[in-house]
């Protein structure tokens, strides 16, 4: 039986829930740092204790200018659907704080309709001066009709070219800049904007749009158009909750998180980096939990378009349980080399580890999430001494854990209190896919490419032969007192869903390098390694 446990698991709710009772006076727990102090009111926005300039030539300054997509546009405004289109009136109602020169800005206060838009002209981007840091210091910001923060132009320290692009990047130098306050509780409930066209081409009967060039997209809800790093204070203490109603935390080039404590509840993708073979999402430090709740239809935990880069911190990413998606998800490859490491999904991208153990459980059907409230999933050694307590909000087939605590040895896999049993396998194959490069069940000799041997006789297209008497749409005779919904006989000693290379042995929902099939057990162990761990499919004990 289980000993007290390491509780260790997605509290969004509970933490978001919490943080309503906290205030929104500014800590000043970064006092050595010097800024410009912007304090929002539904009332009053104040600029170091004077009200807010309304013109465009201040540093900084407010204007009822929000960038949105409009109700009402036919095909050749954009690609929004009626969920994603506003009124101008609710766009209007909107107040945006335009900071609009480089420089340091101590943020803190209530907008409950409103947008941080920074912005310092399209030549920032190639400017390396043209830099902004955010220190958010107990800020609670609502906007329903775009992103509540957004980095239209800064520096951009990365480049976009992917013949170039490697899975080490250095953002130190980036334009776009977040600093979490240290003891400061700071909410972001955003939108999105849908892609609306700056021109386009039209199909030669002029009912659609063909080719297109982009004005705007923001998918998420703190969004940056460059590379953007996201720190802690000091003390790492600082609290940062995203809620999205598409995405989460969006940056379109790079994005580096190396402190503080961020939450994120997103309708899509919790995190995501858009440029396609050449993003970098690498995460240093700090605590990162997210839920991408599907509301959507689908979502992943952290997706980059280019790399993801896991060196620290404490990381839980749990995808969209409708939908086949991962808690972590990368085009170009996914490496761990630090840091507690908890992802669910249907889906599991590879995964390398350098010098720290992995483990993926890989279950025979869908297990039900339950908002936190349990089933609790759990890992102990012979000690019964717990290295994950986990309790998913989202339906899921695949647990993925890595931790520099898990060390060589047997280990037993818990739901509750019922210890689950599974075939172990090690190596590096793809889950739910045999190894890269090998094609299961051909004939003996078979090469790839090459067209198996049909029937003698048989042509291309001809339909192969059916019983005697059978006719097109007729179902094939069954055994005698089979039932429609009745799986078939199968051969003697074969197991469901059994790999036809290892008869016997069952649950195939993956393969791996090898297979050790001497046993199903309820005893797993991790050896000495640093990259592909284990794969286990449990089944409760008979």
């Amino acid at each position: 039986m289980k000993k007290d446990r390491m509780i260790l698991f997605a509290t969004v709710v509970a933490v978001c829930v919490g943080l309503a009772a906290c205030g929104n006076a500014p800590t000043n727990a970064t006092p050595d740092i010097d800024a410009t102090n912007i304090v929002l009111s539904d009332t009053e926005i104040t600029v170091d204790g004077k009200a807010i300039s309304s013109s465009a030539q201040d540093p900084v300054y407010a204007a009822n200018d929000i960038v949105f997509y409009l109700e009402g546009q036919d095909f050749t405004y954009g690609e929004g659907e009626a969920w994603e289109e506003h009124a101008q009136s609710e766009a209007d109602a909107h107040t945006v704080v335009h900071i609009a020169q480089p420089g340091t800005y101590r943020i803190s206060g209530t907008l409950s309709k409103g947008q941080i838009a920074v912005d310092l002209g399209e030549d920032a981007v190639e400017n390396p001066e043209a830099k902004v840091t955010l220190i958010l210091d107990n800020v609670d910001i609502t906007c329903s009709v775009a992103p509540a923060v957004i980095f239209y132009h800064v520096y951009e320290c990365g480049s976009g070219d992917a013949d170039s692009a490697t899975a080490q990047v250095d953002t130190t130098g980036a334009g776009a800049n977040v600093i979490i306050a240290d003891n400061s509780t700071n909410v972001i409930r955003g939108s999105h904007v849908a892609r609306i066209y700056k021109s386009y081409e039209l199909s030669e009967d002029g009912t659609e749009v063909v080719d297109s060039k982009k004005l705007h997209k923001y998918d998420g809800a703190f969004y940056s158009k460059q590379s953007m790093n996201i720190t802690g204070g000091e003390a790492n203490t600082g609290i940062l909750s995203i809620f999205g109603d598409n995405e989460g935390l969006n940056s379109e080039l790079h994005l580096t998180i190396n402190g503080g404590w961020i939450i994120i509840d997103a309708g899509n993708d919790g995190i995501n980096t858009n440029e396609d073979n050449v993003s970098v999402t690498t995460i240093n430090g700090g605590k990162v939990h997210i839920h991408a709740n599907g509301s959507t239809g689908e979502g992943d935990g952290i997706d980059s378009n280019g790399w993801l880069v896991i060196n620290g911190g404490e990381i839980i990413a749990q995808s969209s349980g409708i939908s086949a998606d991962a808690g972590l998800d990368s085009d170009m490859g996914t490496t761990v080399n630090g840091g507690t490491v908890i992802a669910t999904g249907t889906m599991m991208d590879r995964i390398e580890t350098n010098n720290q153990t992995s483990v993926t459980f890989q279950f025979d059907k869908t297990q039900e999430g339950s908002e936190g409230n349990g089933p609790g999933y759990y890992l102990q050694d012979e000690t019964e001494a717990t290295y994950l307590n986990y309790m998913p909000r989202n339906d899921f087939s695949i647990l993925y854990f890595s931790s520099p605590d898990l060390t060589p040895g047997d280990y037993s896999f818990w739901m509750d209190t019922t210890q689950l049993s599974g075939v172990q396998m090690e190596g590096r194959g793809m889950m739910g896919m045999p190894p890269m490069g090998e094609r299961p069940g051909m004939p003996e000799g078979f090469e790839p490419g090459e067209r198996p041997e049909m029937p003698e006789g048989f042509e291309p297209g001809e339909r192969p032969e059916m019983p005697e008497g059978f006719e097109p749409g007729e179902r094939p005779e069954m055994p005698e007192g089979f039932k429609p919904g009745e799986r078939p006989e199968m051969p003697e000693g074969f197991a469901p869903n059994e790999d036809p290379r290892f008869p016997g042995k069952g649950g195939d929902m993956g393969f791996a390098d090898a297979i050790n099939t001497d046993y199903v057990s309820l005893i797993f162990t991790i050896t000495e390694g640093n990259n592909h761990f284990f794969v286990f499919q449990p089944t409760t004990t008979p």
